[in-house]
């Protein structure tokens, strides 16, 4: 088994064919497409391939360490930078096949109109794990 991180972008990522931002979403636009992240959870977690996502805000602030006897350094929130993570999930599968099957069937779920988003979703091995790649 391999474990992968799939990252959704609030921006940053190429476009998605559906593409008008969460914000100008209806509230029932919103519900179906949460909805259909905890459904695609579910499944995995009943598959043993889910390890664990969560949804995050697109506020945050950069911390770095000061050096010996400082307080840390802050900067943000960070709301000007080009790429935001709107939220993550970990799976743990045969393949990195597999893997690929399963983020483009996360990147289905639906937006505006209902209608499918397909978008670009970020792909990530965790380091130090060697993917099993048959091509």
């Amino acid at each position: 088994m391999a474990k992968y991180l799939l990252l959704k972008h609030y921006r940053g990522a190429p476009a998605a064919v559906n593409d008008v931002p969460m914000d100008r979403w209806t509230p029932e636009e919103i519900s179906a497409h949460m909805q259909y992240m905890r459904d695609f959870a579910d499944r995995l977690e009943g598959t043993g391939e889910f390890v664990d996502g969560q949804a995050l805000a697109p506020e945050g602030t950069w911390v770095r360490y000061d050096g010996e006897g400082r307080p840390p350094v802050t900067d943000g929130p960070f709301a000007e930078t080009k790429d935001l993570i709107a939220g993550w999930m970990v799976i743990d599968v045969d393949s990195h096949e597999r893997a690929v099957e399963l983020a483009g069937e996360l990147s289905a779920a639906p937006g505006a109109g209902g209608k499918p988003i397909h978008e670009w979703l970020e792909l990530r091995p965790f380091y130090g794990v060697s993917p099993t790649i048959t091509e």
